[in-house]
């Protein structure tokens, strides 16, 4: 049966334009930093470990992070952390670049990450607040703001390379100042207060629920755990697996980790409620989240090393032939809405897994000789496959939890992610790490066959999801029981 379409109202035109701000500039990051990789490298004479850091120190910020202050939004309020986000973001992209060696910029890309992971689980929490009310419409809604990041994307090269042409590669980090005051101002004139954005319905459901507080012990594991992972997997390749610190970092790697399930397992109020992946759907999404990110982080950090230190393209060289890559995710983002919508999630999700692992199956052809031709196709699929998929798996993350979890939901998907692209950054770059064009090749080659590994893994992940996502506007049903919710 056809439901009229809901029309979507200029208030939350401007609630979707606002928290898209936050999407905008976290993405943003990504692509300029790994465009400018090769200039801060030779400025701050930083090496290929010392770049993986660049972009590690971010993204493992981000990670750990997002739990806690998707926690901390369901407590204080999304709005509230949204907003404080922003400020601190925009405050660590001025310490960026001003940054005058290599430590102090992995510092302020630290700082940049704790403010990346108070705003974006929280600016989906908001999405979800406003937009929750219709499954379709939502759909719409997730699908426009990841087209939002798509497009911040899609213009970070281009505009790292003329910024960096122009002046230098610190203006890739001052460039974000505008954007975070224009999202400030805006968070404050148009996104309302969260009881405000929910029916009555609902604000009766979060009176009843407790907030969490912050979960010290699993936050402090989460970072040892991860952080140590990651340090061990970028060290491997120039200490060797034998070198204490390489070891000893995976044995604390596992032992934090291990310990981190048994402290969330039993405290009342966990970062991370094991509870949610009893939820096939939702355990199955993350899980194909995780291949999205480690595949697509890991290639971008070793396609900027081959365009720039392999084909000695310049930074806006370099910056126009990424285009294909991250352009393509422009109109697929937004095709995904209409999708997800008459198909549910599952079709897009196994789709876009098989069109991105056939464009990194054809980048494994790719050497030192291939002509920039050779690059257009494996371009185009990645992203045209991801960009299907990201919105439905993200729909049916959000549509597998009752609303008023949707904050930690979020958290946890978005942390799962960012672990993964972290994981991905240091394990693809350790396998091109070395100087000589070969390596970098070769490193290239074994990473993409390593991602069409994952995507298959992701693909058949999709196949466990559930097809149509359900509706999280039957408020009521939601807060009277959550064995609804888990039914799902």
């Amino acid at each position: 049966m056809n439901s009229p379409k809901t029309p979507v109202s200029p208030a939350l035109g401007r609630v979707l334009a606002t928290v898209s701000v936050g999407f905008v500039v976290t993405q943003l990051d990504v692509t300029i930093v790994n465009i400018a990789l090769p200039e801060i490298g030779a400025n701050l004479h930083a090496n290929v470990a010392g770049l993986q850091w660049v972009v590690d120190a971010y993204t493992l910020a981000f990670a750990v992070l997002m739990l806690s202050a998707g926690a901390l939004g369901d407590r204080f309020g999304a709005r509230r952390l949204y907003a404080a986000g922003i400020v601190l973001f925009a405050l660590a992209s001025l310490a960026c670049g001003l940054a005058l060696d290599a430590p102090m910029l992995v510092a302020a890309r630290a700082l940049q990450g704790i403010g990346a992971a108070a705003m974006l689980p929280n600016s989906l929490a908001l999405l979800n607040q406003s937009y929750g009310h219709d499954p379709k419409l939502r759909a719409r809604a997730v699908g426009l703001w990841t087209a939002a990041g798509a497009i911040s994307i899609a213009a970070g090269p281009v505009a790292g390379g003329l910024l960096i042409a122009a002046f230098g590669w610190r203006s890739i980090f001052l460039v974000n100042l505008p954007i975070c005051a224009a999202g400030f101002l805006a968070t404050l004139l148009w996104v309302p207060r969260s009881d405000a954005a929910r029916p009555a319905s609902q604000n009766a459901a979060k009176t009843d629920a407790s907030p969490r507080g912050i979960d010290l012990g699993g936050q402090s594991l989460a970072i040892v755990a991860l952080t140590a992972f990651v340090a061990a997997v970028i060290e491997w390749r120039p200490l060797g697996l034998s070198h204490p610190l390489v070891a000893g970092g995976f044995v604390l790697a596992a032992l934090a980790g291990s310990a981190f399930v048994v402290v969330e397992g039993r405290t009342p109020a966990p970062m991370l409620p094991l509870s949610l992946f009893s939820k096939r759907s939702f355990s199955a999404a993350v899980l194909f989240g995780i291949c999205v990110n480690m595949t697509y982080y890991g290639m971008v950090f070793v396609l900027s090393l081959y365009l720039q230190r392999v084909r000695g393209y310049t930074p806006l060289q370099a910056g126009l032939a990424f285009l294909p890559l991250t352009g393509g995710f422009l109109i697929s983002n937004v095709a995904s809405g209409w999708v997800v919508g008459r198909f549910g999630v599952r079709v897009p999700m196994i789709a876009g897994a098989v069109t991105a692992g056939l464009g990194y199956g054809l980048l494994h052809l790719v050497d030192a000789s291939t002509p920039l031709i050779g690059l257009l196709l494996p371009f185009l699929l990645i992203p045209s496959g991801m960009g299907l998929a990201v919105p439905a798996m993200t729909t049916a993350v959000l549509a597998s939890v009752e609303a008023r979890r949707a904050g930690t939901a979020s958290a946890v998907l978005n942390t799962a992610r960012q672990a993964g692209g972290a994981v991905g950054v240091a394990a693809f770059g350790a396998l091109a790490s070395g100087s000589a064009a070969t390596q970098i090749v070769s490193g290239m080659q074994t990473a993409t066959a390593i991602s069409v590994g994952l995507l298959v893994f992701g693909g058949v992940m999709s196949c466990l999801v559930h097809p149509q996502p359900h509706s999280s506007t039957s408020t009521r049903r939601e807060a009277d029981s959550a064995r609804v919710g888990n039914s799902r």
